[in-house]
Protein backbone atom coordinates (compact mmCIF):
# COMPACT_ATOMS: atom_id res chain seq x y z
CA UNK A 1 0.00 0.00 0.00
CA UNK A 2 1.32 3.17 -0.72
CA UNK A 3 -0.08 5.32 2.15
CA UNK A 4 0.80 9.26 2.63
CA UNK A 5 2.70 8.67 -0.77
CA UNK A 6 1.33 10.02 -3.70
CA UNK A 7 2.78 9.28 -7.31
CA UNK A 8 3.11 11.99 -9.54
CA UNK A 9 5.38 13.77 -12.10
CA UNK A 10 4.91 14.79 -15.61
CA UNK A 11 7.55 12.42 -17.29
CA UNK A 12 8.49 9.11 -16.92
CA UNK A 13 12.14 9.92 -15.30
CA UNK A 14 10.16 12.38 -12.69
CA UNK A 15 7.63 9.69 -11.77
CA UNK A 16 10.28 6.99 -11.17
CA UNK A 17 12.74 9.93 -9.52
CA UNK A 18 9.86 10.50 -7.07
CA UNK A 19 9.29 6.38 -6.14
CA UNK A 20 13.01 6.08 -5.65
CA UNK A 21 13.34 8.91 -3.16
CA UNK A 22 10.28 7.59 -1.46
CA UNK A 23 11.81 4.33 -0.84
CA UNK A 24 14.99 5.86 0.17
CA UNK A 25 13.60 8.23 2.54
CA UNK A 26 11.34 4.79 4.07
CA UNK A 27 8.21 6.36 2.86
CA UNK A 28 7.89 3.17 0.56
CA UNK A 29 8.77 -0.09 2.93
CA UNK A 30 10.49 -2.99 1.29
CA UNK A 31 7.32 -4.97 0.03
CA UNK A 32 4.99 -1.98 -0.27
CA UNK A 33 2.80 -2.58 -3.45
CA UNK A 34 2.23 0.10 -6.47
CA UNK A 35 -0.99 0.62 -7.96
CA UNK A 36 -1.35 -0.82 -12.03
CA UNK A 37 0.30 0.98 -14.59
CA UNK A 38 -3.62 2.52 -15.63
CA UNK A 39 -4.33 3.90 -12.11
CA UNK A 40 -0.57 5.34 -11.91
CA UNK A 41 -1.68 7.20 -15.33
CA UNK A 42 -4.53 8.20 -14.39
CA UNK A 43 -3.36 10.15 -10.89
CA UNK A 44 -0.48 11.27 -12.04
CA UNK A 45 -2.51 12.74 -15.37
CA UNK A 46 -0.02 11.02 -17.60
CA UNK A 47 -0.70 8.23 -20.55
CA UNK A 48 -0.39 4.57 -19.82
CA UNK A 49 2.81 3.83 -21.72
CA UNK A 50 4.45 6.78 -19.86
CA UNK A 51 3.56 5.23 -16.32
CA UNK A 52 4.61 1.82 -17.97
CA UNK A 53 7.97 3.26 -18.87
CA UNK A 54 8.41 4.45 -15.74
CA UNK A 55 7.98 1.35 -13.64
CA UNK A 56 10.33 -0.15 -16.60
CA UNK A 57 12.79 2.60 -14.78
CA UNK A 58 12.53 1.40 -11.54
CA UNK A 59 12.62 -2.66 -12.32
CA UNK A 60 16.09 -1.48 -14.32
CA UNK A 61 17.53 0.53 -11.08
CA UNK A 62 16.62 -2.87 -9.06
CA UNK A 63 13.87 -0.55 -6.88
CA UNK A 64 10.69 -2.66 -7.88
CA UNK A 65 10.38 -6.19 -8.87
CA UNK A 66 7.13 -7.22 -10.79
CA UNK A 67 5.54 -10.82 -10.25
CA UNK A 68 3.11 -10.98 -12.81
CA UNK A 69 -0.61 -10.75 -12.02
CA UNK A 70 0.59 -10.55 -8.38
CA UNK A 71 1.42 -6.72 -9.29
CA UNK A 72 4.67 -4.62 -8.85
CA UNK A 73 5.97 -4.21 -5.58
CA UNK A 74 9.19 -2.55 -3.39
CA UNK A 75 11.96 -4.79 -3.62
CA UNK A 76 12.26 -6.64 -0.37
CA UNK A 77 16.22 -5.04 -0.48
CA UNK A 78 15.99 -2.10 -3.14
CA UNK A 79 19.23 -1.14 -5.11
CA UNK A 80 18.65 1.72 -3.28
CA UNK A 81 19.84 -0.03 0.29
CA UNK A 82 23.13 -1.47 -0.24
CA UNK A 83 24.04 -4.06 2.15
CA UNK A 84 27.51 -2.60 2.48
CA UNK A 85 25.45 0.13 5.03
CA UNK A 86 24.26 -3.02 7.00
CA UNK A 87 26.88 -2.11 9.74
CA UNK A 88 27.70 -2.03 13.16
CA UNK A 89 29.64 0.84 15.16
CA UNK A 90 32.53 -0.30 16.83
CA UNK A 91 33.29 1.12 20.09
CA UNK A 92 36.77 2.64 20.86
CA UNK A 93 38.79 0.06 22.55
CA UNK A 94 37.37 -3.00 20.54
CA UNK A 95 39.05 -5.67 18.48
CA UNK A 96 37.82 -5.31 15.04
CA UNK A 97 37.29 -8.39 12.89
CA UNK A 98 34.79 -6.93 10.74
CA UNK A 99 36.27 -5.20 8.00
CA UNK A 100 37.78 -8.38 5.47
CA UNK A 101 41.17 -6.95 4.99
CA UNK A 102 43.95 -9.01 4.48
CA UNK A 103 46.72 -8.30 7.13
CA UNK A 104 49.10 -5.89 6.27
CA UNK A 105 51.95 -7.20 7.61
CA UNK A 106 51.98 -9.91 5.04
CA UNK A 107 51.74 -7.45 1.70
CA UNK A 108 55.06 -7.10 -0.22
CA UNK A 109 56.62 -3.56 0.13
CA UNK A 110 56.01 -1.45 -3.01
CA UNK A 111 59.45 0.33 -3.16
CA UNK A 112 61.27 -1.45 -6.03
CA UNK A 113 57.90 -1.99 -7.78
CA UNK A 114 56.85 1.25 -7.69
CA UNK A 115 59.73 2.77 -9.16
CA UNK A 116 60.51 -0.27 -11.73
CA UNK A 117 57.22 0.87 -12.80
CA UNK A 118 58.14 4.47 -13.02
CA UNK A 119 61.34 3.93 -14.87
CA UNK A 120 59.93 1.72 -17.36
CA UNK A 121 57.39 4.99 -17.69
CA UNK A 122 59.75 7.41 -18.62
CA UNK A 123 61.65 4.92 -20.87
CA UNK A 124 58.28 4.32 -23.01
CA UNK A 125 55.12 6.41 -21.99
CA UNK A 126 51.84 4.83 -22.27
CA UNK A 127 49.70 6.93 -24.43
CA UNK A 128 46.56 6.58 -25.61
CA UNK A 129 46.01 3.68 -26.92
CA UNK A 130 48.39 1.80 -25.77
CA UNK A 131 47.49 -2.30 -25.17
CA UNK A 132 47.56 -3.55 -21.82
CA UNK A 133 51.47 -4.38 -20.92
CA UNK A 134 52.47 -7.55 -22.50
CA UNK A 135 54.97 -8.67 -19.41
CA UNK A 136 51.76 -8.74 -17.31
CA UNK A 137 50.17 -10.35 -20.05
CA UNK A 138 52.54 -12.81 -20.15
CA UNK A 139 52.73 -13.93 -16.73
CA UNK A 140 49.19 -14.04 -16.49
CA UNK A 141 49.00 -16.58 -19.01
CA UNK A 142 51.59 -18.63 -17.64
CA UNK A 143 49.71 -18.73 -14.20
CA UNK A 144 46.92 -19.89 -15.56
CA UNK A 145 48.17 -22.54 -18.07
CA UNK A 146 49.62 -23.75 -14.91
CA UNK A 147 46.76 -23.99 -13.21
CA UNK A 148 44.36 -25.60 -15.71
CA UNK A 149 42.62 -22.53 -17.06
CA UNK A 150 41.48 -23.10 -20.55
CA UNK A 151 44.01 -21.43 -23.58
CA UNK A 152 42.71 -17.84 -23.86
CA UNK A 153 43.84 -13.75 -24.42
CA UNK A 154 44.18 -12.03 -20.90
CA UNK A 155 42.15 -8.60 -20.29
CA UNK A 156 42.74 -6.42 -17.12
CA UNK A 157 40.30 -4.32 -15.09
CA UNK A 158 40.20 -2.61 -12.23
CA UNK A 159 39.56 -5.16 -9.99
CA UNK A 160 36.83 -8.11 -9.65
CA UNK A 161 33.49 -6.51 -9.42
CA UNK A 162 34.57 -4.04 -12.02
CA UNK A 163 34.97 -7.22 -14.72
CA UNK A 164 32.01 -8.83 -13.07
CA UNK A 165 29.62 -5.62 -14.02
CA UNK A 166 30.94 -4.96 -17.44
CA UNK A 167 29.99 -8.98 -18.22
CA UNK A 168 27.13 -8.92 -16.75
CA UNK A 169 26.02 -5.57 -18.78
CA UNK A 170 26.44 -7.16 -21.87
CA UNK A 171 25.36 -10.87 -21.62
CA UNK A 172 21.75 -9.75 -19.76
CA UNK A 173 19.43 -7.46 -19.19
CA UNK A 174 17.70 -5.95 -16.09
CA UNK A 175 14.82 -9.13 -14.69
CA UNK A 176 17.00 -12.02 -15.72
CA UNK A 177 18.32 -14.52 -13.29
CA UNK A 178 21.22 -15.23 -12.33
CA UNK A 179 22.24 -17.73 -9.99
CA UNK A 180 24.21 -16.23 -7.23
CA UNK A 181 26.27 -18.34 -3.52
CA UNK A 182 24.17 -17.77 -0.23
CA UNK A 183 25.59 -16.03 1.83
CA UNK A 184 28.04 -14.84 -0.60
CA UNK A 185 29.76 -11.29 -1.54
CA UNK A 186 28.05 -8.28 -0.48
CA UNK A 187 29.20 -6.12 -3.42
CA UNK A 188 27.91 -9.07 -5.94
CA UNK A 189 24.50 -9.60 -4.40
CA UNK A 190 24.15 -5.10 -4.16
CA UNK A 191 25.33 -5.08 -8.01
CA UNK A 192 22.84 -7.59 -9.09
CA UNK A 193 20.62 -5.66 -7.15
CA UNK A 194 21.42 -2.38 -8.79
CA UNK A 195 21.29 -4.43 -12.28
CA UNK A 196 17.84 -5.06 -11.69
CA UNK A 197 18.95 -9.00 -12.27
CA UNK A 198 16.73 -11.71 -10.08
CA UNK A 199 18.83 -13.42 -7.86
CA UNK A 200 18.50 -17.33 -7.55
CA UNK A 201 20.36 -18.27 -4.49
CA UNK A 202 22.20 -21.44 -4.35
CA UNK A 203 23.41 -22.98 -0.68
CA UNK A 204 26.80 -24.42 -0.28
CA UNK A 205 28.70 -26.54 1.92
CA UNK A 206 32.82 -25.82 2.80
CA UNK A 207 33.40 -27.58 -0.97
CA UNK A 208 31.50 -25.07 -3.03
CA UNK A 209 28.08 -25.27 -3.96
CA UNK A 210 25.86 -28.08 -3.62
CA UNK A 211 25.29 -29.88 -7.37
CA UNK A 212 21.50 -30.13 -6.35
CA UNK A 213 21.68 -26.08 -5.80
CA UNK A 214 22.71 -25.54 -9.48
CA UNK A 215 20.89 -28.09 -11.58
CA UNK A 216 18.01 -26.31 -9.86
CA UNK A 217 18.73 -22.40 -10.50
CA UNK A 218 19.77 -24.39 -13.92
CA UNK A 219 16.18 -25.87 -14.69
CA UNK A 220 14.90 -22.35 -13.41
CA UNK A 221 16.28 -20.69 -16.37
CA UNK A 222 19.15 -18.56 -14.74
CA UNK A 223 21.21 -17.01 -17.42
CA UNK A 224 24.21 -16.53 -16.04
CA UNK A 225 25.82 -18.28 -12.69
CA UNK A 226 28.69 -16.92 -10.21
CA UNK A 227 30.98 -19.28 -8.60
CA UNK A 228 33.98 -18.49 -6.13
CA UNK A 229 36.54 -20.86 -6.75
CA UNK A 230 38.37 -20.49 -3.11
CA UNK A 231 37.93 -18.74 -0.08
CA UNK A 232 34.30 -18.14 -0.49
CA UNK A 233 33.30 -14.99 1.01
CA UNK A 234 31.97 -15.64 3.73
CA UNK A 235 31.79 -18.85 4.27
CA UNK A 236 35.90 -20.07 3.12
CA UNK A 237 34.38 -22.82 1.00
CA UNK A 238 36.76 -24.27 -1.49
CA UNK A 239 35.75 -26.01 -4.71
CA UNK A 240 36.86 -29.70 -4.54
CA UNK A 241 38.43 -32.08 -7.76
CA UNK A 242 35.09 -33.97 -6.86
CA UNK A 243 32.48 -30.90 -6.62
CA UNK A 244 34.38 -29.02 -9.75
CA UNK A 245 33.53 -32.42 -12.09
CA UNK A 246 29.97 -32.59 -10.37
CA UNK A 247 29.36 -28.35 -11.39
CA UNK A 248 30.95 -29.11 -14.75
CA UNK A 249 29.23 -32.19 -15.67
CA UNK A 250 25.50 -29.72 -14.89
CA UNK A 251 27.00 -26.93 -16.69
CA UNK A 252 27.63 -28.86 -19.56
CA UNK A 253 23.98 -29.47 -20.10
CA UNK A 254 23.12 -25.42 -20.04
CA UNK A 255 25.67 -24.13 -22.51
CA UNK A 256 24.27 -21.13 -23.16
CA UNK A 257 24.69 -20.10 -19.54
CA UNK A 258 27.27 -17.33 -18.77
CA UNK A 259 29.52 -18.64 -15.98
CA UNK A 260 31.67 -16.07 -14.21
CA UNK A 261 34.17 -17.68 -11.25
CA UNK A 262 36.21 -15.69 -8.80
CA UNK A 263 39.05 -16.57 -7.98
CA UNK A 264 39.93 -13.63 -5.91
CA UNK A 265 42.39 -16.07 -3.77
CA UNK A 266 45.13 -17.07 -5.97
CA UNK A 267 48.26 -15.43 -4.27
CA UNK A 268 47.00 -16.55 -0.81
CA UNK A 269 45.71 -19.53 -0.74
CA UNK A 270 47.24 -23.13 0.29
CA UNK A 271 44.44 -24.88 -1.84
CA UNK A 272 44.69 -26.20 -5.93
CA UNK A 273 41.92 -24.03 -8.15
CA UNK A 274 40.06 -26.96 -9.56
CA UNK A 275 38.95 -24.35 -12.52
CA UNK A 276 35.35 -24.88 -14.56
CA UNK A 277 35.67 -22.19 -17.09
CA UNK A 278 35.30 -23.49 -20.68
CA UNK A 279 32.11 -26.00 -19.95
CA UNK A 280 29.99 -23.32 -21.11
CA UNK A 281 29.94 -21.26 -24.14
CA UNK A 282 30.48 -18.19 -22.54
CA UNK A 283 32.92 -17.78 -19.44
CA UNK A 284 35.05 -15.80 -17.78
CA UNK A 285 37.57 -16.63 -15.13
CA UNK A 286 38.58 -13.42 -12.90
CA UNK A 287 41.75 -13.41 -10.72
CA UNK A 288 42.28 -10.46 -8.39
CA UNK A 289 45.50 -8.85 -6.64
CA UNK A 290 44.07 -7.02 -4.11
CA UNK A 291 44.12 -9.49 -1.26
CA UNK A 292 47.48 -10.71 -2.26
CA UNK A 293 49.24 -7.29 -2.96
CA UNK A 294 46.70 -4.86 -1.12
CA UNK A 295 43.40 -3.24 -1.36
CA UNK A 296 45.03 -0.30 -3.26
CA UNK A 297 46.78 -1.80 -5.94
CA UNK A 298 43.87 -3.31 -7.61
CA UNK A 299 43.72 -5.08 -10.92
CA UNK A 300 42.03 -8.08 -11.71
CA UNK A 301 43.38 -10.40 -14.50
CA UNK A 302 40.21 -11.95 -16.72
CA UNK A 303 40.64 -14.85 -19.45
CA UNK A 304 37.61 -15.89 -21.17
CA UNK A 305 35.74 -17.33 -24.45
CA UNK A 306 36.63 -14.67 -27.18
CA UNK A 307 33.64 -13.19 -27.67
CA UNK A 308 33.13 -12.35 -24.05
CA UNK A 309 36.69 -10.90 -23.72
CA UNK A 310 36.00 -8.39 -26.45
CA UNK A 311 32.82 -7.79 -25.07
CA UNK A 312 34.04 -6.70 -22.23
CA UNK A 313 37.04 -5.02 -23.39
CA UNK A 314 34.34 -2.83 -25.65
CA UNK A 315 32.33 -1.80 -22.67
CA UNK A 316 36.13 -0.54 -20.63
CA UNK A 317 37.32 1.44 -23.83
CA UNK A 318 33.83 3.01 -23.58
CA UNK A 319 34.65 3.96 -19.48
CA UNK A 320 37.57 4.04 -17.85
CA UNK A 321 39.26 3.12 -20.86
CA UNK A 322 42.37 1.09 -19.62
CA UNK A 323 44.31 -0.02 -16.26
CA UNK A 324 46.85 2.40 -15.54
CA UNK A 325 49.89 0.98 -16.59
CA UNK A 326 52.04 2.07 -13.79
CA UNK A 327 49.93 0.00 -11.80
CA UNK A 328 50.33 -3.06 -14.15
CA UNK A 329 54.35 -2.72 -14.06
CA UNK A 330 54.31 -2.74 -10.66
CA UNK A 331 52.28 -6.25 -10.46
CA UNK A 332 54.30 -7.59 -13.05
CA UNK A 333 57.28 -6.45 -10.93
CA UNK A 334 55.76 -8.35 -7.95
CA UNK A 335 55.15 -11.17 -9.73
CA UNK A 336 58.34 -11.63 -11.57
CA UNK A 337 60.39 -11.44 -8.61
CA UNK A 338 58.38 -13.45 -6.15
CA UNK A 339 58.07 -10.57 -3.95
CA UNK A 340 54.93 -12.49 -2.08
CA UNK A 341 56.04 -15.86 -0.97
CA UNK A 342 52.57 -17.14 -1.29
CA UNK A 343 53.26 -20.49 0.54
CA UNK A 344 54.10 -18.92 3.83
CA UNK A 345 51.04 -16.55 3.07
CA UNK A 346 48.74 -19.19 2.79
CA UNK A 347 50.08 -20.97 6.00
CA UNK A 348 49.85 -17.81 8.16
CA UNK A 349 46.00 -17.17 7.15
CA UNK A 350 45.64 -21.00 7.44
CA UNK A 351 47.27 -21.28 10.91
CA UNK A 352 44.74 -18.36 12.19
CA UNK A 353 41.52 -19.13 10.81
CA UNK A 354 41.88 -22.84 11.17
CA UNK A 355 43.26 -22.18 14.81
CA UNK A 356 40.20 -20.53 15.53
CA UNK A 357 37.80 -23.06 14.02
CA UNK A 358 39.54 -25.68 15.88
CA UNK A 359 39.62 -23.51 18.73
CA UNK A 360 35.83 -22.97 19.24
CA UNK A 361 34.70 -26.44 17.62
CA UNK A 362 36.23 -27.96 20.92
CA UNK A 363 33.97 -25.47 22.99
CA UNK A 364 31.00 -26.88 21.14
CA UNK A 365 31.05 -24.35 18.79
CA UNK A 366 30.72 -25.09 15.23
CA UNK A 367 32.43 -22.65 12.29
CA UNK A 368 33.30 -22.58 8.93
CA UNK A 369 36.40 -21.14 7.46
CA UNK A 370 38.19 -23.92 4.81
CA UNK A 371 40.23 -21.22 2.98
CA UNK A 372 40.47 -17.27 3.24
CA UNK A 373 40.09 -14.98 5.25
CA UNK A 374 37.05 -15.46 7.45
CA UNK A 375 35.53 -17.84 9.19
CA UNK A 376 31.51 -17.87 9.53
CA UNK A 377 29.26 -18.91 12.33
CA UNK A 378 25.90 -19.96 12.34
CA UNK A 379 23.70 -18.41 15.27
CA UNK A 380 20.49 -18.02 16.12
CA UNK A 381 20.10 -14.50 16.38
CA UNK A 382 22.85 -11.93 14.89
CA UNK A 383 21.93 -9.15 16.65
CA UNK A 384 22.03 -10.84 20.44
CA UNK A 385 25.32 -12.76 19.04
CA UNK A 386 27.30 -9.23 18.33
CA UNK A 387 25.73 -6.67 20.98
CA UNK A 388 27.05 -10.12 23.48
CA UNK A 389 30.24 -10.69 21.32
CA UNK A 390 30.72 -6.32 21.63
CA UNK A 391 30.47 -6.56 25.51
CA UNK A 392 33.49 -8.94 25.56
CA UNK A 393 35.32 -6.63 23.03
CA UNK A 394 35.27 -7.91 19.93
CA UNK A 395 33.41 -6.96 17.02
CA UNK A 396 32.37 -9.00 13.67
CA UNK A 397 30.30 -8.54 10.74
CA UNK A 398 27.03 -9.06 10.57
CA UNK A 399 25.85 -12.21 8.41
CA UNK A 400 22.37 -10.21 7.22
CA UNK A 401 24.79 -8.39 4.59
CA UNK A 402 25.85 -11.73 2.98
CA UNK A 403 22.45 -13.93 3.51
CA UNK A 404 19.28 -13.64 0.87
CA UNK A 405 17.97 -16.92 2.63
CA UNK A 406 20.41 -18.47 4.44
CA UNK A 407 20.05 -18.48 8.08
CA UNK A 408 21.80 -15.93 10.49
CA UNK A 409 25.82 -15.78 11.14
CA UNK A 410 28.48 -13.82 11.52
CA UNK A 411 31.58 -13.50 9.65
CA UNK A 412 35.05 -12.57 11.76
CA UNK A 413 38.13 -11.77 9.75
CA UNK A 414 40.88 -13.56 11.45
CA UNK A 415 43.51 -12.27 9.25
CA UNK A 416 45.09 -9.51 11.73
CA UNK A 417 44.81 -12.11 15.03
CA UNK A 418 47.34 -12.83 16.73
CA UNK A 419 47.92 -16.36 17.98
CA UNK A 420 47.61 -15.54 21.56
CA UNK A 421 44.57 -14.00 21.16
CA UNK A 422 42.81 -17.29 19.54
CA UNK A 423 42.05 -18.79 22.85
CA UNK A 424 40.72 -15.86 24.50
CA UNK A 425 38.08 -15.66 21.71
CA UNK A 426 37.23 -18.66 21.40
CA UNK A 427 36.48 -18.55 25.16
CA UNK A 428 34.22 -14.97 24.30
CA UNK A 429 32.40 -16.53 21.17
CA UNK A 430 31.53 -19.58 23.13
CA UNK A 431 30.04 -17.87 26.31
CA UNK A 432 28.77 -14.84 23.71
CA UNK A 433 26.76 -17.32 21.72
CA UNK A 434 26.12 -20.49 23.37
CA UNK A 435 22.69 -19.50 23.58
CA UNK A 436 21.80 -18.70 19.80
CA UNK A 437 24.00 -22.10 17.96
CA UNK A 438 22.11 -23.19 15.17
CA UNK A 439 24.62 -25.01 13.67
CA UNK A 440 23.84 -24.73 10.33
CA UNK A 441 24.91 -21.90 7.69
CA UNK A 442 23.23 -23.27 4.42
Amino acid sequence: MLGTYTIAGETASEIAAGVEVAVSEGRLPPGAMLPPVREVAARAGVSPGTAAAAYRLLRERGVVETAGRRGTRVRPRPASTFREEIRIDVPAGARDLSKGNPDPRLLPPLHEALAAAARAHEERPAMYGTGDDEELIALAGERLRADGVPPGSPAITSGTLDAVERVLAVHLRPGDAIAVEDPGWTALLDLVAVLGLRPVPMRLDDEGPLPEELGRALKAGVRAVVITARAQNPTGAAVSATRAGALRGLLAAYPEVLLIEDDHASGFVELPLHPLGGVTTRWILTRSTAKAFGPDLRLALITGDPVTLDRLRGRQRLAAGWVSHLLQRAVAHLWRTGAVDTAAVAASYARRRDGLVSALAGRGVPAHGRSGLNVWIPVADEATAITRLLARGWACAPGARNRIGAPPALRLTVSSLDPEEIEPLADDLAAALRPTLTGRYG
